[in-house]
């Protein structure tokens, strides 16, 4: 077994937030090696911020992010069970990256996919069924194909199921639980809304050709 220095030990803490006993006991188990510890605790953490998940969120804040140019803005509430965790630097630092996380993905339109409607999934299902390229496929085999799409369709529309774009290996979920590991405390993302600017304006198109015209008098 490999000697854990007290330095690999803070360094490890400082990475990932968790105990120093944890982070040892990490170590350990990987050799000393600081990114399988980092792994390691991860799954451990998930583990614990499962059995948190059910305890009931109501504190926490609504952040918001405005994209370069003022193009896209974003509105998130974030909830956490105390007030104390609600001012904590990791929780507001996890709601600015989540409303980050939002504007870039324009897909996005729900939490999760348990939030998506029936009537959605269906309309996703029917339109899936009627591809041409399933024209001429059996039955059963069509269904696997549209269940595979769907599922990945679904996927595309909730933001939880997303690759967090400040580490890919990783999706929001897994993100916030890993913060529910560091904080101690449940942590739920309630809603969320995505503005972009001139979205759902019907713009007129010019003629520039009619537009020279009109201001000379049409000479």
């Amino acid at each position: 077994m490999a000697e854990i220095s007290a330095k690999t030990v803070k360094e490890l803490r400082e990475k990932t937030g968790a105990g120093m006993m944890d982070c040892k006991k990490a170590l350990q188990a990987n050799d000393g090696d600081i990114s399988k510890s980092i792994d390691w605790l991860r799954k451990k953490g998930i583990a614990k911020a499962d059995k948190k998940s059910g305890r009931v969120a109501a504190e926490g804040i609504v952040d918001s992010y405005i994209h370069t140019g003022g193009r896209i803005g974003v509105l998130v509430e974030v909830n956490c069970e105390t007030d104390f965790v609600a001012r904590r630097e990791e929780f507001q630092t996890l709601a600015r990256n989540i409303a980050m996380q939002i504007a870039a993905c324009a897909n996005v339109e729900y939490v999760s996919i348990e939030d998506i409607p029936p009537e959605i999934v269906e309309k996703e299902k029917s339109i899936e069924m009627g591809r041409d390229d399933l024209a001429k496929k059996p039955d059963n085999i069509k269904e696997k194909i549209v269940m595979g799409r769907i599922d990945k369709r679904l996927k595309e529309m909730s933001l939880m199921d997303q690759p967090y774009v400040r580490n890919q290996d990783m999706t929001v979920s897994e993100l916030i639980k890993e913060t529910i590991s560091q904080l101690g405390e449940n942590i739920k993302i309630r809603r969320f809304e995505r503005f972009v600017l001139g979205e759902g304006i019907e713009k007129k198109e010019s003629n520039f050709a009619e537009e020279v015209a009109a201001q000379t008098g049409g000479k």
